[in-house]
């Protein structure tokens, strides 16, 4: 099997970031992301999309987290389409819904190479810790623009604001991971134009 991984580095005035992504990974993640929440996340991510994924980052967070999230999303965006390179053979959409406590969440993915992010649902609480959760969908946004994907995310219902975004990262882990699957039936890309994008 051809190696399917992608390693980007980002360097700005504002942040630091080098970052590795393997899609048929073992769900094992080495991050040191400068913002705890945002390792917390994106270990889920990794461990439930069965990705390998290490991020060392060094960011201007004594300003805030913003910086840092969505460079660290560029990065993870890029990283993705890097992996994927054409797309011949993979299965192209996922979806996952997830539970996580009383929160449920549903991610649904097309790769194809037209980005669009649309999201739906209310994040509970606008901290958890320090981290502003208004992060989350800037996050996503920049993942799906970088990757060229179609991201939707719908928050079907949660009261605690941990909890519902732990159920999307999760989510996305799962239906990134069955968009990518390689698939034996399916010759070149995924599509009656014989293109994506």
């Amino acid at each position: 099997m051809t190696d399917r991984s992608g390693t980007i580095e980002r360097n700005t005035s504002e942040t630091q970031i080098k970052l590795n992504f393997s899609v048929d990974g073992d769900g094992n993640s080495k991050l040191e992301t400068g913002v705890p929440f945002l390792t917390h996340m994106l270990t889920l991510f990794a461990k439930h999309g069965q990705f390998s994924l290490t991020v060392e980052a060094h960011g201007d967070t004594e300003v805030d987290d913003h910086h840092t999230t969505e460079d660290i999303a560029i990065c993870l965006g890029q990283a993705i389409r890097q992996a994927l390179g054409d797309k011949a053979g993979i299965n192209r959409y996922g979806y996952a819904i997830v539970p996580m406590d009383e929160a449920l969440s549903e991610v649904v993915i097309d790769l194809s190479d037209r980005p669009a992010f649309v999201f739906h649902g209310t994040l509970p609480a606008q901290k958890v810790g320090t981290f502003d959760t208004e992060l989350v969908t800037e996050f996503l946004d920049k993942l799906s623009i970088e990757a060229r994907m179609n991201l939707h995310v719908n928050v079907r219902y949660g009261e605690n604001a941990h909890h519902v975004i732990e159920s999307i990262f999760k989510a996305l882990g799962r239906a990134l991971d069955a968009a990518t699957l390689k698939n034996s039936r399916i010759q070149g890309v995924l599509s009656t134009k014989g293109t994506l994008g």
